[in-house]
């Protein structure tokens, strides 16, 4: 079976972030940093070489394909700032909704910058995935 591509690593978060490629990238960055470690209460870890991962859960598919990935976790890229956090949780569409300027993938929230969104909205899905996802995967450490 192949492992997966995408590890937890021993790389520093904040050397990550101040090689983002604006000012802009950088300081939100941070502020998504900030919000998803009081939220999960959780140390930042690299997954890879560019994602920011919080808490890990693993994954078992029908294909007998399995893996560990982070609770939650984001990138800053350049084309956008992505947010790992679009878990199917009740009232995620709503708010969605309400959040501003985003365009979404299966899993991934792409934002162009936080100005363009109510980060009191990016809170509460923030919150909501996690709540989610630590029901549904029922992590042995958090």
């Amino acid at each position: 079976m192949t492992e997966a591509k995408t590890q937890q690593t021993d790389a520093d978060v904040l050397t990550f972030i101040n090689k983002a490629p604006t000012d802009t990238k950088r300081e939100d960055a941070l502020t998504v940093l900030g919000l998803m470690t009081n939220i999960t209460n959780m140390e930042p870890k690299m997954w890879g070489a560019s994602i920011i991962g919080f808490g890990s859960y693993h994954y078992k598919y029908d294909s007998g394909h399995e893996g560990d990935a982070p609770l939650l976790g984001f990138s800053p890229r350049k084309a956008n700032l992505v947010l790992y956090v679009l878990t199917n949780f009740k009232g995620q569409g709503e708010m969605l909704k309400k959040l501003g300027k985003h365009k979404t993938g299966k899993v991934c929230l792409y934002i162009n910058k936080l100005a363009d969104i109510d980060l009191s909205i990016l809170e509460d899905i923030v919150q909501n995935a996690f709540n989610h996802m630590i029901h549904v995967y029922k992590p042995t450490v958090r």
